[in-house]
Order: structure tokens, then sequence, then C-alpha cells
């Protein structure tokens, strides 16, 4: 396994703890801002940490109402765009409390080395069915 490989992994380790405990300032420690974030439905900017806090809380809040329990990585990879720059794709599951899958989505991450840190710039969640196997497998588990 290579050092990127590890980063990567250590990276959404974190993230993924941080999401699933709610915790906004280890979340945004994941993220370089400014970000966009982007879904189907809308594009968001978020320039600054009072931004991140709000559109976080309001994920944060449609997760807690659905009573979500799990979060699974169904397959992660990613790809070396340059040696500052790494393009990710993660399918997810968002489990409910009767395991029932609350949501599924693909995700892919733009990801850039600054100040010795891999952080996240620009996520776009797109249907399942879009999901692409990039250059390398690595594994995100809490």
């Amino acid at each position: 396994m290579n050092s990127i490989q590890q980063e990567l992994e250590q990276l959404f380790q974190r993230y993924l703890k941080a999401f699933h405990q709610q915790n906004m300032v280890q979340t945004q420690q994941c993220y370089q801002l400014p970000c966009t974030l982007h879904t189907p439905d809308k594009v968001v900017l978020i320039e600054d940490d009072s931004a991140f806090e709000r559109e976080f809380l309001d994920i944060f809040t449609v997760l807690s109402h659905a009573d979500i329990t799990q979060f699974v990585a169904l397959k992660a990879s990613f790809s070396e765009l340059s040696e500052n720059l790494l393009l990710a794709c993660v399918d997810w599951q968002f489990i409910g409390p009767n395991d029932e899958v609350f949501t599924d989505f693909s995700a892919f991450y733009h990801i850039a080395f600054n100040d010795g840190q891999w952080k996240i710039f620009n996520v776009v969640s797109q249907e399942l069915s879009q999901s692409v196997q990039l250059n390398t497998p690595f594994n995100i588990s809490l």
C-alpha cells in the first residue's frame, strides 16, 4: 500500500467518524475552504466557517430526523491526478434504525494536498448508477 493510499484512508476514516458523531469541527477539518458541494438538486459554495456550519447543520439535521445509524462505504477507489491532487469515488449507503437503506449514492471527491494535509475541496453526489472504478481501491471503516 502506498503512502497516499494510507493518508487517504486516514482522511476518510476521520471524515466518517466525524460525520457519524455529527462533529462539526472535525468534519470541517476534512475540508478546504472555500469548497463546493454538488447534488443533483443544487450546487453550494461554502466560502467560510459560518457557511460550512449552516450547510452541515442542515445535513446533520436530516440524518438525525431519519435516525441514520450507519454509514457504509460499498466501494471506494481513487486516482492520482497530480502529486497534489486526487479524485476519489465512494459508493455510500446510509442505513436507518431497522437496517433499511435510507439512501445510497456515489460521491466524487476532489482532494488537494495543502499545508501537509489532504483535504476535500469539491464533492459531487450522484445516483449509484453513476459510480466509476478509479485506479486504486481503498478501504473506509470506523
